[in-house]
């Protein structure tokens, strides 16, 4: 059970930043004694790797906190995080390989599995994100982006953490992360309602 809430927590941790929770795992199993990562995923702890790794985060942090290009980041990441997530789930579950010598004898077996919902996991949080997104560059003429990237960067290091040392707290974040949502939810649709009813005869 904790194994699969520390890769629901990592999982969902990539589709805020696709990168942090692979960076946080493979540093994690290189310098310390935290992580132990299964046969099959120690390259995520090749210093090469990691190296990276550190520089799409700096990529992504800097294109994500510009108006206007972190839209276009959320495009270009709605392949790169789910992917991320599922490389994530699948790593804290312990799955055996992500080398896919024999794609007929990978999805016969149980491996594709954590993967699939590591990737739809990332995927749920990152389709939430970018459809705020906008929202908050409209709402506060841009100036709200850095701000709500380093929130959202911050919580991507927090869940990634957290789902390693104590994966019990991800069910509590993960209820935060569902009552956020509702509440962008609620407020576009609120707003939407003034419009219509200025726009109707």
């Amino acid at each position: 059970m904790l194994e699969v809430l520390t890769a629901s927590g990592l999982a969902l941790a990539a589709g805020l930043n696709a990168w942090i929770p692979l960076l946080v795992l493979g540093a994690l199993d290189r310098f310390t004694g935290l992580v132990d990562l299964p046969e099959g995923w120690d390259w995520l702890a090749n210093e090469w790797v990691l190296l990276v790794l550190l520089v799409l985060l700096v990529v992504e942090i800097v294109a994500d906190k510009v108006p206007g290009l972190d839209s276009l980041n959320d495009i270009v990441q709605t392949v790169v995080r789910p992917t991320a997530g599922g490389l994530a789930f699948g790593s804290g579950v312990g799955a055996s390989t992500v080398a896919v010598t024999d794609p007929a004898a990978f999805f016969s077996s149980p491996d594709w599995i954590p993967v699939a919902i590591g990737v739809v996991l990332a995927l749920g949080v990152h389709l939430a994100k970018a459809a705020a997104r906008p929202v908050v560059n409209a709402s506060t003429a841009g100036v709200g982006a850095p701000v709500v990237s380093t929130v959202e960067d911050l919580g991507s290091a927090a869940l990634s953490f957290l789902a390693i040392l104590v994966p019990v707290l991800v069910v509590i974040a993960l209820g935060v992360m569902i009552g956020l949502v509702i509440v962008v939810v609620r407020r576009r649709r609120a707003r939407r309602r003034p419009d219509r009813a200025a726009s109707a005869p």
